[in-house]
């Protein structure tokens, strides 16, 4: 199960982007996330005239690798752990660390 999934807000921990608070829109691989708004590089583009792109510098959002970042809990205003607790049904629901709250998907 993984711990950070599509559409978390999370608080990004380490690196240059240090302190700033996206939303998920993506997984690239176990590891890795796309967050919005973290980790923007240029990207110089060529035109395309049968794609009909123009060409010139993009701004592409990079993936970051998941230890970089956690999940944001409102109720605190905080970066918070995320733990996985196993319900008297047998699901597993995630939750967090500080106060045991379950996050809503």
């Amino acid at each position: 199960m993984n711990k950070i999934r599509k559409g978390d807000q999370v608080i990004v921990t380490t690196g240059r982007d240090k302190g700033k608070r996206g939303t998920v829109t993506q997984r690239v691989d176990e590891e890795r996330i796309v967050v919005e708004g973290v980790n923007v590089a240029k990207k110089h583009v060529k035109p395309n005239p049968l794609k009909g792109t123009t060409g010139g510098v993009v701004d592409k959002t990079m993936p970051i690798h998941q230890s970089n970042v956690a999940i944001y809990n409102a109720a605190t205003g905080k970066a918070d752990r995320v733990g996985i607790k196993l319900l008297a049904d047998g699901k597993k629901v995630r939750v967090f660390k500080s106060s045991g709250a379950e996050i809503k998907a």
